[in-house]
């Protein structure tokens, strides 16, 4: 393939400079690693996280102390490929996996499940000081061992939610065997609506999904859920009786509901990240229901599986989209996907 020659040295991004204060900035594009690759981006994903940043100026604990170029949902086509290594070639489409595992403090982790590694980075984030830069910018450089390319069939538009729907994969996976099973999927933002997509293309007999609005519960409903409540109805929730659930809405309540909703000797994987700090929660209940709580942190490898499994037509995530604004309209695009009630995933194009 011909090479795509990039001169520039600045490239248009969105950042976070400070709580409430997102602009549309010009971004330094630095000169490539010989194991990096330059990336002209198509489309970024607005997560929880950015909004968090735009809203609050930290993600839980991870506090803004310089101006941050945000997102990690990203996908794009190679402009110059990596002088060394195995990577892409130029004009290869690509997704973006946009962990860096590392030993940090030397803390013990399973080796198995580098996502848990205490030195993990992630693009876009603010864990750590000086930051580490995301990506929602018309051009980025990333480690080539971070590309993904794409198969031909798979357009970049769908292929912009293989990040949150690894996401996903991983938690169904944190679930074990999930194959006729009566499932509760607590919150029905795009988290909520992947499980349920990856949960119907895993065979779940039934799934029942909550929200506090209509237009997420009917993007459920187009994803595979069988059954939608209200999150208010409480005794409608602790009569599911599931088998399993997830809590994907970060919230204390949702958490509630979800160890309400399922049967004895359950098991309730918590995907939605809460406030750090104490929590309230019926530990009483998951006690004598013999409940199983476990955690969800991201993903690893499941992002091959995704993209194999959104080519194939097996997972079908297209409804979870729901808004797409050009680049310069990303202070609309926030703004619209703070309104749960109204957005799914919002794109921004490049």
């Amino acid at each position: 393939m011909t090479e795509i020659h990039t001169p520039q040295t600045t490239a248009v991004g969105v950042v976070a400079y400070a709580k409430n204060d997102l602009r549309v900035a010009p971004v330094m594009v630095p000169s490539p690693a010989a194991d990096q690759a330059v990336i002209a981006i198509a489309y970024g994903g607005i997560c929880g996280s950015d909004l968090h940043y735009w809203i609050h100026g930290a993600a839980g604990e991870s506090i803004l102390r310089a101006p941050l170029l945000l997102g990690h949902e990203i996908v794009g086509t190679v402009a110059v490929a990596a002088a060394d290594g195995p990577g892409p070639v130029a004009g290869t489409r690509v997704a973006v996996h946009p962990a860096t595992p590392g030993p940090g403090d030397g803390a013990r982790f399973p080796a198995e499940r580098p996502n848990l590694s205490p030195g993990c980075t992630y693009l876009g984030s603010a864990a750590r000081f000086p930051h580490t830069e995301g990506a929602f910018a018309s051009r980025v450089v990333v480690d080539s061992r971070m590309l993904r390319a794409l198969p031909p069939g798979l357009s970049l538009r769908t292929a912009a939610l293989v990040e949150p729907a690894s996401v996903a994969w991983h938690a169904v996976s944190r679930a074990g065997e999930v194959r006729g099973k009566r499932v509760l999927v607590v919150g029905s933002g795009p988290i909520g609506c992947l499980i349920v997509a990856v949960l119907r293309r895993a065979g779940a007999a039934e799934i029942i999904v909550t929200d506090m609005f209509d237009h997420p519960l009917a993007t459920a409903r187009e994803c595979g859920a069988t059954g939608v409540l209200h999150a208010t109805d409480a005794e409608g929730i602790a009569a599911v009786d599931a088998d399993l659930a997830f809590e994907s809405s970060g919230s204390s309540r949702g958490l509630a509901s979800a160890v309400r909703g399922t049967t004895r000797g359950g098991r309730v994987v918590m995907v939605g990240l809460l406030p750090s700090g104490e929590q309230p929660a019926l530990i009483s209940l998951a006690i004598t229901r013999e409940l199983e709580l476990v955690g969800s942190f991201r993903f690893n490898d499941e992002i091959d599986e995704v993209i194999t499994a959104l080519s194939d037509g097996s997972l079908v995530v297209d409804a979870v989209i729901t808004h797409e604004f050009p680049v310069d309209q990303a202070l609309t695009a926030f703004e619209t996907a703070k309104d749960s009630a109204v957005s799914g995933k919002v794109l921004i194009s490049f």
